[in-house]
């Protein structure tokens, strides 16, 4: 429940209960979910992609957070912000050294979440970058959401509760031990993602590095109506190369939102252009909640208060 507040824009969240989590949290924070209102609530980690509607009281309005979309910065060795292409550790870019500076950009240019990977930890098979994300997760107001390296409940308790940030994304595990994810999931609803990475659509592993013979959408379907906070799909071939979103691709996503998971398109988002196909989708199924984008915004070919223009009915 919100209440307008006189002669303003800004609106006062209270306490809200959800029967797959506790009661939100006292953190005072901004979310704009549209140019023309601002909610405060009592933790954004939960009012940005997960799947509720704000009732705003004696405005009768509602809105579906779900429209919020994602962004991406990706930390490696010495905490540098890097970009892979499909995944290949020894084709690299660094696109700077201050990865909290970087991080302050993309909120200053309106990311509703960070999209964070521990290229270190994904490899190693544990976090490596902890510090370096804490330091982000503490500096910026809007979410911050982590990938990499992430296989034991000790390591989603730590990261957190402890390091700070609102969700955790899982994949190499998920399909070693599924029963052991959905565990988690249930455990810490809507915080726990699963990371489907695809190569031939099948599920790659160990920070990409292995494919398994499980097909992605096997995979998927396993965890339909499990409390996710995400399902984050990439398609590796597209991943970092700057060549769009494959027909294919596409498919993909809208069959996995069809599912009715919380999908985020990941990989290959170059150009307007593949957000406006992005967000066709969306319109057709609202379960695609969101697009990751990398390369492209360090790069320059997309520009984030375009990119939201896009995304705005």
């Amino acid at each position: 429940a919100c209440e307008l507040l006189p002669d303003e824009t800004t609106l006062d969240l209270a306490p809200v209960s959800h029967p797959l989590q506790p009661a939100f949290m006292a953190r005072q924070s901004v979310l704009r979910l549209r140019p023309d209102l601002t909610l405060r609530p009592y933790d954004d980690r939960y009012l940005d992609e997960v799947r509720y509607v704000l009732v705003v009281r004696y405005v009768g309005l509602a809105y579906n957070s779900q429209r919020c979309w994602s962004f991406l910065t990706t930390i490696r060795q010495g905490g540098k912000c890097v970009r892979l292409r499909q995944g290949d550790y020894a084709q690299e870019t660094v696109f700077g050294d201050d990865p909290v500076a970087m991080a302050k950009r993309w909120e200053d240019e309106g990311a509703a979440r960070l999209h964070l990977v521990d290229l270190d930890g994904a490899k190693a098979g544990e976090p490596r970058n902890q510090e370096v994300v804490g330091k982000i997760a503490e500096a910026l107001s809007i979410p911050c959401q982590l990938g990499g390296g992430i296989r034991t409940e000790a390591t989603i308790r730590q990261l957190l509760e402890d390091v700070g940030v609102g969700r955790v994304i899982v994949g190499t595990q998920a399909l070693k031990q599924p029963d052991w994810f959905q565990s988690m999931a249930e455990q810490f609803p809507d915080r726990v993602c699963l990371g489907l990475d695809a190569r031939d659509s099948m599920v790659a592993t160990e920070g990409w590095l292995d494919v398994s013979a499980t097909s992605a959408m096997e995979l998927a379907e396993r965890f339909v109506g499990v409390p996710l906070g995400a399902v984050i799909y990439t398609n590796i071939a597209n991943d970092g190369m700057m060549q769009g979103v494959d027909p294919g691709t596409l498919n993909d996503l809208k069959t996995l939102a069809d599912m009715g998971l919380p999908v985020i398109a990941s990989g290959g988002v170059t150009t307007l252009e593949d957000v406006r196909r992005l967000y066709d989708i969306h319109r057709q199924q609202p379960n695609l909640v969101g697009a990751i984008i990398g390369r492209a915004i360090y790069e320059g070919t997309i520009d984030l208060a375009k990119a939201h223009a896009v995304t705005r009915d």
